[in-house]
């Protein structure tokens, strides 16, 4: 049987069986990602707007907001770069210890986030391995914004490498091999032929890797020391006012990381309605 023949005829009537699997999905959906998101907003503005403001705009949400964007504004460009080389080495180029390098990426997918925060701890701690080194030296990376860039950038860096690596696979390295053949350096055959052919696909995996930036916890948990105003981010300042029972605070700061949540699924569904073709290489099976 051919892909054709499985595929329902146009005006077709779904079956029985078909429908209600339809509608368990949708009741799945509904229970496990509609109602936790439609109780974050009502519950943030259940005393009403003017409360929910005073939560967003109160100093301690700020400097959460702010340390979350600064955080997420040095991982992200950081993974970015990374990314794009490791999968033009990767995808361009055969060498030793290829698969080695495979696997290093793909470490943090299979790695505790708080397994993430603790490595650093063990190094740059106190008791860790560079603890004295780094007193001596009035050098602090333990509860400090330093630490939490470090543990974002572990859990988020496979994401850019892992969404260009089967493209850039599957692109080939015909055109930059003609391009260096007609004279071009490795950089301009790089710039003018490389980045345009996985520009989408990098903006995409961009969009995950903020994502996940923004809204990570067990990592950043660790390192952070939960110091409110300076090392507390989004996640972190929702558990702190939640755990002090001001619930509307806590879920008025949820609402913020629900938002940029939602903007990143738009933005998500726009690449990949727009620009479908080119990402269709990129996606796992």
């Amino acid at each position: 049987m051919t892909l054709a023949e499985t595929r329902p005829r146009p005006g077709a009537r779904l079956s029985l069986p078909a429908v209600m699997m339809v509608l368990a999905s949708v009741a799945v959906m509904a229970v496990l990602v509609v109602a936790p998101l439609v109780t974050v907003f009502h519950d943030a503005l259940s005393k009403g707007l003017g409360k929910y403001l005073d939560a967003i705009r109160g100093p301690d949400a700020l400097a959460a907001m702010r340390l979350t964007l600064l955080v997420s504004g040095i991982s992200v460009p950081l993974n970015a770069a990374f990314g794009v080389a490791a999968a033009w080495c990767i995808a361009k180029f055969e060498f030793r210890g290829k698969n080695l390098l495979l696997t290093l990426i793909d470490l943090p997918f299979s790695m505790s986030p708080v397994v993430s925060g603790l490595v650093w701890v063990l190094l740059f701690g106190a008791q860790g391995w560079f603890g004295t080194w780094l007193i001596d030296h009035d050098i602090k990376i333990i509860f400090a914004t330093t630490g939490l860039v470090l543990a974002t950038i572990l859990v988020t860096f496979p994401f850019v490498a892992r969404e260009l690596i089967p493209l850039m696979q599957d692109q080939g390295a015909d055109e930059e091999a003609a391009a260096l053949t007609l004279g071009a350096s490795g950089l301009t055959a790089f710039w003018k032929i490389t980045l345009p052919n996985i520009r989408w696909a990098l903006l995409y995996g961009v969009l995950l890797c903020n994502a996940r930036a923004m809204g990570e916890f067990g990592a950043v948990s660790v390192v952070s020391g939960h110091i409110r105003g300076l090392t507390t981010t989004l996640p972190l300042h929702v558990e702190v006012l939640y755990n002090d029972y001001d619930f509307v605070g806590a879920f008025a700061a949820a609402s913020l990381l629900a938002s940029l949540g939602l903007v990143t699924l738009l933005l998500k569904t726009g690449l990949e309605w727009r620009h479908a073709g080119e990402l269709a290489a990129n996606r796992r099976p």
